[in-house]
């Protein structure tokens, strides 16, 4: 198994070897290739993710235009809307480059933590860290203008600006082509 998940894990409990251990024979891990859908709006997501290495792009149809919601790169957890029920999800979930992920069922959660009850309180640790990063990033989006929210961007995962189409960037930002080129001439304009 990829060191990864458990450097990020240790980011929030003590890993010793026996929850590393129960961790190696949890996990499964997938590669898909670029532009696989892993869900589809309307399906039942049956699996979350845990992203190794690669990008997973979570959007929206609306009005027949897609609009890009979030991106998901290494150490990033996909836990789509509605996993471990019977919901539909909302949108969509697909590869925007090849993609390495540990994935996680409902059963195989269960039946990790009935064999680890530590796994459990790890998970809900980790949720609790992961919804309220999410619930911040959400507030600083809305509160921003779009060059707030491209400067941002910039900040905070520039790696996305070669890592994605460009169309992806601009539905993201909730911005037209045009206006992104606008904001790029005034920030180079300004020097920042």
């Amino acid at each position: 198994m990829d060191m990864n998940i458990i450097e990020y894990l240790s980011k929030y409990a003590v890993i010793d070897d026996d929850l590393a251990e129960a961790l190696v024979k949890a996990v499964v891990v997938r590669e898909y290739d670029k532009g696989t859908t892993l869900l589809r709006e309307g399906e039942v997501s049956a699996e979350c993710y845990f992203v190794l290495k690669g990008c997973i792009r979570c959007y929206y149809l609306k009005d027949g235009d897609e609009k890009t919601a979030e991106f998901y790169t290494e150490g990033d957890v996909v836990n789509p809307a509605g996993y471990g029920t019977s919901e539909p999800s909302p949108y969509y979930l697909e590869c925007v480059e090849p993609t390495v992920a540990v994935t996680g069922t409902p059963e195989s959660e269960s039946a990790a933590y009935a064999r680890n009850p530590a796994l459990e309180t790890l998970n809900r640790i980790i949720a609790e860290a992961v919804m309220a990063k999410m619930e911040m990033a959400h507030h600083q989006f809305k509160i921003e203008t779009p060059e707030g929210r491209y400067t941002h961007l910039l900040k905070m995962r520039p790696d996305l600006l070669d890592r994605v189409p460009q169309y992806q960037i601009v539905s993201y930002l909730g911005v037209t082509p045009e206006s992104l080129s606008r904001i790029r001439r005034r920030l180079k304009a300004s020097g920042k």
